[in-house]
């Protein structure tokens, strides 16, 4: 399986509007589709990690139209139709007219999207990062754990979908793994004071589950925070195939899906679980 990481990078604040960067992303997602199976793009790239300030006004419904498309994604379904990939468009800001449980109407939701440019996934971010701001403020938290099978042609592992600070936690990925997840595919928008903790993060676990890794960040800088880059592609050993730098690139990486069959039989560590 052939991945794209598509690791994109702004500048809070430049002149660029929501619109023109989903035009930007979709042309991203043109020029690199073709020839992989599977693009991923980081999380709140159309509203801006840090910028929770925006968050409000750049919120996206995710209930209209004729495939439930909020209007950033769909310059990007329509780049993502015949070019023969699966799209994980990262996150947004989805806004629903029914409050959660706690009151908000806000979600950091994943969308994933099949090569013909339909929904086939979606996630809401179990973890919100901010310490009582921020997500917490301002989003709920998403209630499931999500574990399904992409479709071809980047299909061939179960794959579970989180994002960004849920890479903190590992029982989630304990509880995906006991899913029967073999692949893990992580959006991010990960502060580059912290870049360290996320590239030993995205190893352990992938090798504490013996996983593959796919994890996308954002470069730039998102409401005076520099992100940290550094996207990479873990392998079950917990191996770096790829990592990109610390701009905006594109990072392409194969992987060898029979690889998580093979790393435990060789070291079947996960037989031995006792909790």
């Amino acid at each position: 399986m052939k991945v794209a990481i598509i690791q994109l990078g702004y500048a809070e604040g430049a002149d660029e509007s929501v619109e023109e960067r989903s035009e930007r992303v979709a042309g991203l997602v043109a020029r690199h589709a073709p020839g992989h199976d599977l693009v991923v793009l980081p999380e709140l790239w159309s509203a801006g990690g840090f910028a929770s300030t925006e968050w409000e006004g750049r919120s996206q419904d995710l209930s209209g139209g004729d495939v439930d498309l909020p209007p950033a994604l769909v310059p990007v379904a329509r780049a993502a139709r015949g070019r023969g990939a699966v799209v994980h468009t990262g996150s947004v800001v989805e806004r629903t007219d029914q409050p959660g449980p706690e009151g908000r109407h806000l979600w950091n939701t994943s969308v994933v999207l099949d090569p013909d440019g339909r929904v086939c996934a979606r996630y809401r971010k179990v973890h919100r990062f901010g310490f009582g701001g921020g997500e917490p403020k301002l989003m709920e938290a998403g209630p499931d754990l999500v574990v399904t099978d992409l479709p071809a042609p980047a299909d061939g592992l179960r794959t579970g979908l989180s994002t960004c600070y849920d890479l903190r936690f590992p029982e989630l990925y304990r509880a995906q793994l006991d899913l029967g997840a073999g692949l893990f595919l992580i959006p991010a928008a990960w502060p580059m004071a912290r870049v360290e903790h996320w590239r030993l993060l995205l190893r352990a676990r992938a090798l504490e589950d013996q996983c593959f890794v796919i994890a996308c960040n954002t470069a730039g800088t998102h409401a005076g925070v520099e992100m940290g880059g550094r996207s990479a592609v873990v392998d079950p050993w917990g191996t770096v195939l790829g990592e990109a730098g610390t701009g905006e690139e594109v990072l392409s990486v194969e992987i060898d899906t029979t690889e998580v069959a093979r790393a435990r039989e060789k070291f079947p560590v996960l037989a031995d679980r006792r909790l």
